[in-house]
């Protein structure tokens, strides 16, 4: 609910401060006085365009400051965050607009800057606008369908219907990324079976590399080390070698030892046992230079396979060692390109499922949306009358959709089509009525829809243009029912009809102020919360015209007599 309305330096408006309740406010004043520059400063905190036009003669920037109450922050919580803005739960909601002389403009929630886009969002939440030059949300067919579904019920079927769309959408988008790389798959798939061919005859196997590399280094060798072993092997089998000396140590000591008395035994052994590893080490000598004992062109050989394996590696840039798994890899890729055609009848079942399922959810939320058609017009068709709208009819139509078309709200176009006068065409709401008429359509519309939108403040402009007496007191009470706490709507409206203004819970009154009556020269508008006979004065003044009679009074007493015993008979009821 708008609480308050702050406006500096707006035009006419120098200074306003103005305070606003629950149900319904009436603003009334005489033509010219200023009442469009009150919503055209409201609009401003709305995301409104804004130009230089708009700042008071003198003044450096004009400001609108729109405040709301704590709860209006909570339904607005996500939208908020999800433009880095918190609010603390229950805190009241502040929108600030300024504009300079230069014609530019800056925004604000709680005072934290936003974009105009982002007031934009905001307001459209807020606060809905209705009048004769005004852009009615509800000639937005998008609103149009919202609403219907909301009058129906039907939020929780139409949010499924969204999500079995998009699932379905994803199904397509998957098939045909699929069939899409086809092509490109085929070539893919040329390109792999070459280079698995390379990499099966060249068969690598893991650690292969380091076992190459070694061998390599050992043929690269084998003449140094043929004559390390020769000369090694002299040394411990020639003569004299190692083996012959130790052996010649032993006899002689095991010759003396008897009479060493077996002090030599220790000497003996140690000396075996040298023998005996001397004979292992000779062993592994022989066992070496066998192995260098190799073909003369498996050097040239070991070196063909190593570089085969490197100029590998280096065209699927990896190491050699990791060659094996690469094979496998493009074994299974190809595999997968293989089995592509099983993978695209796959891909069309889903899709053919999906669409399925969307159908039945798009055709049941279809025959809920024609129930609750006939119901809303039905609702309406009682409203008009009353407002001098007899000839009138509005009528809710749904058209199937082409396929091409289904989209995300279901399998239906929603459009609000009005007839004016009897005999002529229907056509689609806001192009087919006048300014008044459209007005008065707009709260029959609100009236049945009561309690079904999130908007909690409705400002109507001049919505009894056109009309008087018992169909202006008619409009007025609608407004007030409109506005009633059942709903928990707050309305506004800028009113000609003392019927209408006397309906009302408050009533402001605009007044431009001459030269005379301020002290900078300049004309002034202000606009004063009316008392109960500051009130009975301005709604005889609408009743008389410029000069105010005692029957004009009596006549506004009666009118706010009636308000007020109507008022009391819906309390006690």
């Amino acid at each position: 609910m708008l609480l308050h309305l702050s406006i500096r330096d707006v035009v006419l408006i120098d200074r306003v401060d103005l305070t606003f309740g629950p149900g319904l406010s009436a603003l009334t004043g005489e033509t010219g006085a200023g009442k469009s520059i009150l919503l055209d400063a409201l609009g401003l905190t709305m995301g409104a365009r804004s130009d230089a036009g708009l700042v008071r003669n003198g003044a450096k920037h004009a400001s609108v400051t729109a405040t709301f109450d704590g709860s209006v922050a909570d339904d607005l919580s996500d939208l908020l965050q999800e433009h880095g803005i918190y609010i603390e739960s229950a805190e009241d909601l502040v929108l600030r607009r300024t504009v300079g002389t230069d014609g530019r403009s800056r925004a604000f929630v709680n005072d934290q800057p936003i974009s105009i886009g982002l007031l934009r969002q905001i307001g459209d939440e807020l606060v809905e606008i209705h009048g004769q030059f005004e852009r009615f949300s509800l000639a937005d067919p998008v609103v149009q369908r919202n609403a219907l579904d909301a009058f129906g019920n039907l939020t929780d079927k139409r949010n499924t219907v969204t999500k079995l769309h998009q699932k379905w959408k994803e199904a397509v988008q998957a098939r045909e990324d699929a069939i899409g790389a086809l092509s490109a798959s085929q070539v893919e798939a040329k390109e792999l079976r070459g280079a698995l061919e390379e990499l099966n005859a060249l068969d690598p196997v893991e650690g292969e590399e380091a076992e190459l590399s070694s061998r390599r280094i050992l043929l690269q060798n084998a003449t140094r080390l043929v004559e390390t072993f020769n000369g090694a092997s002299d040394a411990l089998t020639g003569d004299p070698g190692a083996e012959t000396l130790l052996q010649r140590a032993a006899r002689l000591l095991e010759r003396d030892n008897e009479i060493a008395g077996g002090r030599l035994s220790p000497v003996i052994s140690a000396l075996d046992k040298a023998n005996a590893e001397l004979a292992e080490a000779v062993g592994e000598l022989n066992s070496v230079a066998h192995a260098m004992d190799a073909d003369p062109g498996e050097l040239e050989t070991s070196e063909e396979r190593l570089f085969a394996l490197y100029a590998a590696a280096r065209r699927h840039g990896v190491t050699t060692d990791e060659l094996p798994c690469i094979r496998t890899r493009i074994g299974e890729r190809l595999s997968d390109i293989d089995d592509r055609d099983g993978h695209l009848e796959q891909l069309a079942h889903v899709v053919e499922e999906s669409r399925r399922v969307y159908c039945e959810a798009g055709e049941s939320l279809s025959k809920s949306r024609k129930k609750a058609a006939a119901k809303l017009d039905k609702g309406i068709a009682a409203e008009l009358p009353p407002l001098k709208l007899e000839n009138a009819a509005l009528t809710t139509r749904l058209d199937r959709l082409d396929e091409s078309s289904w989209a995300e709200h279901g399998l239906d176009n929603v459009s609000f089509e009005v007839r004016t006068n009897p005999g002529t065409s229907p056509g689609p709401l806001g192009k087919i009525a006048s300014g008044g008429e459209l007005s008065r359509i707009m709260l029959a519309l609100k009236v049945v829809l009561a309690g079904t939108s999130g908007t909690r403040t409705i400002v109507f402009d001049e919505v009894d243009t056109g009309i008087g007496g018992a169909t202006a007191a008619a409009v007025g009470a609608r407004l007030a029912e409109l506005a009633n706490t059942r709903t928990n709507q707050q309305i506004l409206v800028v009113t000609h009809s003392p019927q209408v203004a006397a309906s009302a819970r408050d009533h402001l009154r605009v007044k431009k102020l001459t030269d005379v009556n301020t002290k900078d020269g300049l004309t002034k508008t202000d606009v004063v919360l009316l008392n109960d006979d500051q009130r009975r004065e301005e709604i005889a003044r609408m009743l008389a015209g410029a000069k105010v009679t005692d029957e004009a009074r009596a006549a506004a007493d009666r009118l706010m007599r009636g308000e007020n015993e109507s008022k009391q008979t819906k309390a006690s009821a």
